[in-house]
């Protein structure tokens, strides 16, 4: 017993003593530590840029946020006496320094080789910066300091005005607009979830005078015709979108420039995010939709990209012109579909699809299709594809888990490229009651279909009948020049060069090339790529 107390007495001491003398080091420490000695800057602040370009917004939109970098290299901790926009309160910028807002700072505090974050906004209203003015330069500057030490930064923004089309919210509940409009075609309006608004009879011609921004859905409405002129330039915000309702028109009139590498008079739908971080990035709205009923909807010479869906045509397979009739025109970086079409009837000359989600173009539930030098192509990498370039099916599941029909009247590829980064990229999903057409055939395409392993069985499969894949191409390198950056143009050494049939001849490509004859496959006449591509 009293070994165990005499053991554990100096144990306890040593605890007691070490403790002791933390303590003691920590109060000397602290005595002989100097507090920090901020002395005033002298003129010589190190920047990760001397301008900050914050791209285009339109008026009265946000910008993205961007930063500046600013460095203390010397030994001494200093203060910045005055960090400030140099128009002050007025200025159209915002800033945050270290993380607290605002236009004017004092004192700001830097230790010896150290950094501090600055981050920069604007939003402006152009009218009140250059009333009339279609686009204004604005600029303004950061300020570091004054006098004989000031040293400044350059802000530099493009702001463009543009004419602004969304739906009303509502004054005491706030609650946006939506679309009210027969939906199932029984001849009653019916309310959606859909926000947006009905264009006005002065609201039905886009002109290419100032660019189109969009809130919600712009529904065309009953008997209408909403018209783009050659050059429009329409953006819209996250999930909005065209709405084609019930014997409603779209007539897109793009057109080719003299300079035929140029599509400046082209239409161009796309985001309203135009800083070049978003200019490839899909999903950012949602689709130009040609609901049930609408009626003799043509695009030409149209550039779509970063939607959804790029087009969206439901209905009316058996109408006697074709519901969408789509031309000269390009659909690239849709998250789902770049086209897909529902029981629907589609005709496309010289179209560019590629880099979609799911599948470049889908007709599904049945239809009636027919494409003609078309280049179909998927290079997604944006995440796992699995759905192929074409997707044909002719029936869907409904609530029920219960398989319902309906006729692939016909689905007709003729002189087109059928390819992507996957293998393969056609699929032919066949209803199983037998009682439903399922008519398609390729003539004089370039496909990618490889079946090594015979997953793909049955005569919709058989390669070499004449009747369904007449002198088609099955895994040539159609040697498009940049496919991931969706340049789809075709090279010397191209598979489908001269392999068309000259009965489906279009005279001209997308870009206005005289095709040869025999033409070669898909929307691009063959050229000869720069060494550095």
């Amino acid at each position: 017993m009293n070994l165990i107390k005499t053991s554990f007495i100096p144990n306890q001491m040593k605890r007691v003593l070490c403790f002791l003398l933390t303590i003691f080091i920590l109060i000397f420490w602290s005595s002989c530590r100097k507090d920090f000695d901020f002395a005033p800057s002298t003129g010589s602040l190190g920047f990760s840029k001397d301008t900050i370009y914050l791209d285009t917004v339109f008026t009265n939109i946000g910008s993205s946020t961007y930063n500046l970098k600013v460095y203390n290299r010397s030994d001494d901790d200093i203060s910045i006496p005055t960090v400030r926009l140099g128009q002050g309160q007025a200025s159209n910028y915002r800033l945050n320094v270290d993380g607290l807002p605002g236009k004017e700072f004092q004192n700001v505090e830097l230790l010896a080789n150290d950094s501090l974050f600055i981050f920069v906004e604007t939003t402006a209203d152009i009218q009140t910066l250059a009333q009339n003015s279609l686009e204004f330069l604005y600029t303004d500057a950061i300020e570091f300091d004054s006098g004989t030490n000031l040293q400044k930064v350059e802000l530099v923004t493009l702001i463009k005005d543009a004419i602004f089309i969304y739906p009303n919210r509502d004054a005491t509940t706030e609650v946006i607009e939506t679309l009210v409009f027969d939906v199932d075609g029984d001849g009653t309006p019916d309310e959606t979830t859909l926000q947006g608004r009905f264009l006005e009879d002065d609201e039905l011609t886009f002109t290419n005078e100032k660019p189109y921004v969009i809130y919600g859905y712009a529904a065309v409405d009953e008997g209408d015709v909403l018209t783009i002129d050659p050059g429009a330039r329409v953006h819209f915000h996250a999930n909005s979108g065209l709405l084609i309702t019930n014997n409603a028109s779209l007539k897109i009139n793009g057109e080719i420039s003299e300079d035929q590498d140029l599509l400046e008079n082209e239409v161009i739908f796309e985001g309203d995010r135009l800083e070049p971080l978003f200019a490839e990035v899909p999903g950012q709205w949602g689709t130009i939709w040609l609901f049930n009923g609408s009626v003799d909807n043509d695009i030409n010479y149209a550039t779509i990209k970063n939607g959804t869906i790029g087009i969206l045509s439901e209905g009316n397979q058996d109408a006697v012109n074709n519901k969408l009739t789509i031309k000269n025109s390009q659909i690239y970086n849709s998250s789902n579909f770049g086209i897909l079409g529902r029981a629907t009837s589609i005709s496309g000359e010289n179209v560019v699809i590629n880099n979609s989600g799911q599948s470049a173009f889908a007709g599904t539930f049945g239809g009636k299709y027919n494409f003609t030098h078309c280049t179909i192509a998927n290079y997604w990498n944006s995440s796992f594809r699995q759905f192929p370039s074409v997707l044909l099916n002719n029936f869907i599941i409904d609530e029920n888990n219960m398989e319902n029909g309906n006729h692939l009247d016909e689905a007709n590829f003729n002189n087109c490229i059928i390819y992507g980064n996957d293998n393969p990229e056609i699929i032919l999903d066949q209803t199983s009651n037998s009682s439903f057409d399922f008519n398609f055939k390729f003539t004089n395409c370039l496909i990618r279909f490889q079946d090594s392993n015979n997953t793909f069985a049955g005569p919709n499969y058989d390669t070499n009948n004449p009747a369904i894949y007449e002198n088609c191409i099955f895994n040539g390198n159609p040697d498009f020049n940049l496919p991931f950056e969706n340049d789809l143009r075709i090279g010397d050494d191209s598979a489908a060069n001269e392999q068309g049939n000259p009965l489906f001849l279009i005279a001209t490509d997308i870009l206005g090339t005289t095709r040869t004859s025999p033409p070669d496959l898909g929307a691009f006449q063959h050229v000869t790529f720069d060494e550095d591509n």
